[in-house]
């Protein structure tokens, strides 16, 4: 690594904007220290191996680590939030984890700070997300390290939670019912101007201290933006008829069942959209100039990236993976209670690299080789009680990467042509996880196994793991077939299953 090029701080290196600054800033020139909840996570990304760039698994909540990995960094860009399902108050965690960062960076004697914020003037009526990250920009300004704030409204670009919230309801919802926010003028813009603005203001002594908008040329309501993708992607002009009766819990519901993005994270993005999110100023354009994507524009993009499968970050990067005690019974975290396990195999005349293949493209629209109507349905009732369910789908439909969104999976640990392993974030009454090894044989076979496993939380779990266990049978063996071998005449021996030792 050059010790000549400035060193950079990037935190939240795994999600969906810092997943897509940290390969433009090495290309920039600059060296990378990226940070993230989970190291495994950072190491599965395209940059990890670059000569320029450091891996740091970091909590944000822990001041002592932050400073550490502040040390020696000139910048450090502020990627953080905590609107998620696990948070019951992202307001209060947003407001301590600002703290921390600003007297971390004091310490690591960093000398400036780049925060990505919202647009919103303050008002009483402003909602519970972009007030809470007006509170974070303030916060981290009182701190004594100069911060460049830039703030920015609805986000356009491939995999963007604000994009597929707008695609989704667009393409499956020819004639809509919606609430008046749809009136409600906005400034989108284009991620690749938001990340031109983000790098380029480590070159503008000006930018230093200061809050910039950025917005793209257009101001649009919700409405025409609806209209101007329908028209983008092919589809007939939507009809739209807007009433006074949706609330934002409502509306909420609404994007849930419409669109991957679960409730938890509509509501507060739904309440925003009643706020006008507008610039109030130029001054940005004068110090970085650059051609502003309209919105037409970006959604062709996007779009195009969808096509070609080649989205480079999406908003479902975000999941938390389970600590690593987890992954292996025995370990700590399945101590103190039982876990059940369905264990089965199969050998084939098949290459290990012929069943990857195959368990490469498992979910998204490829499904699940058995069943796919029960997949389906299990997906429907999880998205009913507020699960993530199956919509999600999956970035890439033929490469998978630690962290990854797999339908209601995520992916915890990737071994080519040996081992995928996944752990369930549907809604359940325990933890579950599900194992696929793959093994050449002597004799020239090879050998897929196929290994769930659940911990049940109470009697509640107990009883749904022996609801669910007959239905095991008929999926998890008609699954293990479909993944392991392209035909029935290569399967040598099973599927069968392995009985636990006492």
């Amino acid at each position: 690594m050059s010790n000549e090029s400035p060193l950079v701080m990037v935190t939240g290196a795994t999600g969906y904007v810092g997943g897509r600054l940290v390969p433009r800033l090495l290309e920039a020139g600059y060296r990378v220290r990226a940070s993230g909840r989970s190291l495994n996570k950072l190491k599965s990304r395209t940059w990890a191996k670059h000569p320029d760039v450091e891996l740091v698994a970091l909590d944000i909540f822990d001041e002592k680590a932050l400073t550490q990995a502040l040390e020696g960094c000139e910048a450090a860009y502020y990627l953080v939030h905590s609107m998620n399902g696990r948070t019951t108050d992202f307001e209060k965690s947003d407001r301590y984890a600002a703290e921390l960062m600003a007297k971390a960076a004091e310490a690591a004697g960093v000398k400036r700070i780049i925060y990505l914020g919202a647009l919103g003037e303050s008002s009483d009526n402003l909602s519970k997300h972009l007030r809470s990250r007006a509170e974070v920009a303030d916060i981290l300004q009182r701190g004594p390290v100069p911060v460049t704030v830039l703030r920015a409204g609805m986000i356009l670009g491939s995999g963007s939670t604000s994009f597929e919230i707008l695609r989704y309801l667009v393409e499956r919802l020819p004639v809509m019912i919606t609430p008046k926010w749809l009136e409600t003028p906005s400034q989108p813009i284009a991620i690749r101007n938001v990340l031109t603005y983000m790098i380029d203001c480590l070159k503008k002594d000006e930018t230093v201290g200061k809050t910039f908008d950025i917005g793209g040329p257009e101001i649009l309501t919700y409405r025409e933006l609806m209209q101007t993708y329908a028209v983008a992607a092919g589809l007939g002009k939507r009809i739209i008829i807007t009433v006074p009766i949706f609330t934002p819990r409502l509306s909420s519901y609404w994007i849930h069942c419409v669109t991957p993005v679960p409730s938890y994270i509509a509501r507060p993005l739904a309440e925003g959209l009643r706020n006008p999110v507008l610039c109030t100023d130029q001054e940005i354009l004068k110090i970085i100039p650059q051609q502003l994507l309209t919105c037409r524009e970006a959604i062709d993009i996007a779009l195009d990236r969808i096509q070609h499968q080649s989205v480079e970050s999406s908003w479902t990067d975000a999941g938390v993976l389970p600590p690593p005690e987890w992954i292996i019974p025995g370990d700590p975290g399945w101590a103190g209670g039982n876990y059940y396990e369905d264990n089965r195999f199969v050998e084939v005349k098949d290459s290990p690299a012929e069943v990857w293949y195959r368990l490469m493209r498992l979910g998204g629209k490829t499904g699940w080789y058995y069943g796919n109507w029960m997949w389906q349905l299990r997906g429907y009732m999880d998205r009913l009680i507020g699960g993530v369910g199956l919509m999600r789908g999956r970035r890439s439909a033929e490469t998978l990467f630690v962290g990854d969104a797999l339908d209601f999976w995520r992916v915890i640990a990737v071994e080519p042509e040996s081992r995928l392993l996944l752990t369930a974030e549907m809604i359940l009454p325990g933890t579950a996880f599900l194992e696929f090894r793959i093994s050449a044989m002597p004799n020239g076979n090879t050998k897929v196994q196929q290994i769930a496993r659940f911990q049940p939380q109470g009697l509640l779990g107990v009883l749904y793991w022996w609801v669910v266990t007959p239905l095991h049978h008929f999926v998890f063996t008609g699954m293990l077939k479909g993944i392991a071998s392209a035909s029935r005449e290569t399967i040598i021996k099973g599927p069968q299953r392995i009985l636990k030792r006492a």
